[in-house]
């Protein structure tokens, strides 16, 4: 088989969600995470609308970010209090990881391209991302928690544009569980 082939198959099979708490310490450079985000440019998307945005969130603004979470857990609580597992995950996660990156979607018009297609574009932007982490030996995380809706302000997003999650990144800890899949006969079929 073709050595690039295998080399990608090894790395989508090596592809996993790492959480920040796994993360090794240690600063990724700036370099490295504008490759990253120069792969997820790459992506498939229809009429080349390029629909995905990125808000990189590095340093002092993780503290910010992580304050931001935890408020936003309080308030959604209203007069009872706030689940302390999601409020302490809320406040820890944006400052165990390096960066954090505001995966964004700015819509093209519905007349232009449907709206499921441009997500769906975003995610592929997405799986670059991740798979150049995974070939970099950088631990990701894409998290959709209900913050994201309250973050448009705090991101400086402008009309049209919304966050449909964040993208943790950290050096990779230790090995996850072996994965696997079902086999693709049970997922596929030949006509």
């Amino acid at each position: 088989m073709d050595e690039s082939f295998s080399l990608l198959t090894d790395i989508i099979r090596r592809r996993r969600s790492e959480y920040p708490s796994t993360y090794q310490a240690g600063a990724i450079d700036e370099a490295l995470i504008q490759a990253v985000l120069e792969n997820a440019c790459w992506a498939p998307n229809h009429k080349r609308t390029e629909p995905w945005r990125f808000v990189v969130i590095r340093g002092p603004k993780r503290e910010s970010l992580s304050l931001f979470m935890q408020d936003h857990f309080r308030k959604q609580a209203g007069d009872a209090s706030p689940d302390p597992v999601k409020l302490k995950q809320a406040g820890e996660r944006p400052l165990q990881a390096d960066t954090v990156v505001a995966i964004c979607i700015h819509r093209s018009a519905a007349d232009v391209i449907p709206a499921w297609e441009e997500t769906a574009a975003v995610a592929c932007a997405v799986q670059n991302m991740w798979l150049s982490c995974t070939a970099l030996g950088i631990g990701a995380y894409w998290a959709s928690p209900s913050v994201i809706g309250s973050l448009g302000g705090f991101l400086g997003l402008t009309d049209g544009e919304e966050c449909l999650g964040l993208f943790y990144m950290g050096w990779s800890g230790q090995p996850g569980p072996e994965r696997t899949r079902k086999p693709l006969a049970s997922v596929c079929r030949w006509l």
